[in-house]
Order: structure tokens, then sequence, then C-alpha cells
């Protein structure tokens, strides 16, 4: 019988995003993640953000469940009725390894962040969410 080896999870999560595989789908579902925190923390049912939001519970529900990946603009909707911010990031391959779980790569990435000011799409001066 092998011993046990007791290993921290961001420690295990940093080798099994090394395989482009896991990578993959770890990030397919990260938005969906981050969404669903939010809304759990405002204490929030998806019938009340999808009202607030203009749309069908069960939108929500297929953004939660990672299994469509949403447009900007409805995720945009999203994170504005649940009072959050909503970040895009480009980064370059190289800059993979010094980014955040939810800033994971070369391809577009998003978060979604609490905000005690509400999120300004047209904004582009600096200091702004959409300048990060």
């Amino acid at each position: 019988m092998k011993p046990v080896r007791n290993i921290l999870f961001k420690d295990w999560l940093a080798e099994q995003k090394k395989s482009p595989e896991f990578r993959q789908a770890y990030e397919k579902y990260e938005v969906a993640q981050q969404v669903i925190r939010l809304r759990m923390e405002r204490g929030l049912t998806q019938a009340q953000v999808a009202e607030r939001v203009g749309t069908t519970q069960s939108s929500i529900a297929r953004l939660e469940s990672g299994s469509r990946e949403p447009s900007l603009s409805f995720l945009r909707r999203v994170v504005k009725a649940l009072d959050g911010r909503l970040e895009v990031r480009i980064a370059a391959e190289e800059a993979v390894e010094e980014t955040t779980a939810y800033e994971s790569g070369p391809e577009l990435s998003l978060s979604v962040a609490e905000s005690g000011e509400p999120y300004d799409h047209n904004s582009t001066s600096k200091g702004t969410p959409n300048a990060r």
C-alpha cells in the first residue's frame, strides 16, 4: 500500500493546468463559477437575477452550467444586475504563469468581481474598470 501524500489544492491545480485539456475545461467553467458565487453572495435566486436582466431563469441556468459561452453583452447585463464589475483581460502566452486563476491564458478571459461602483462599459479612461 502506497503512503498517502498530502498536497495543497493550489499546488494540485497548478500541476493540472499544465495539461492543455484540463486547462481548457477548467477555463470553460470559470465565468460560470464566478457568476454563481456573486449571485449567492447577493442572496439572489436565478429567477431574481433573470428578472433584473430581463431574461428567463433558464438563460441564467445555462450561463451558470457553463453549457454555452455567453456573449459579452449578456454577461455585462448579468454582472450589472448582480452589482458587480466585468473585467476583460487579454494576455500574451508568456504572461500565463504570472496570472491569477481567472486571468489565465493567451486568449480573452473574463472575470466577475464585486464593485461598489456601477460598471460603465462605455468608459475608456484610466482608473475605470474598462481600462484594466
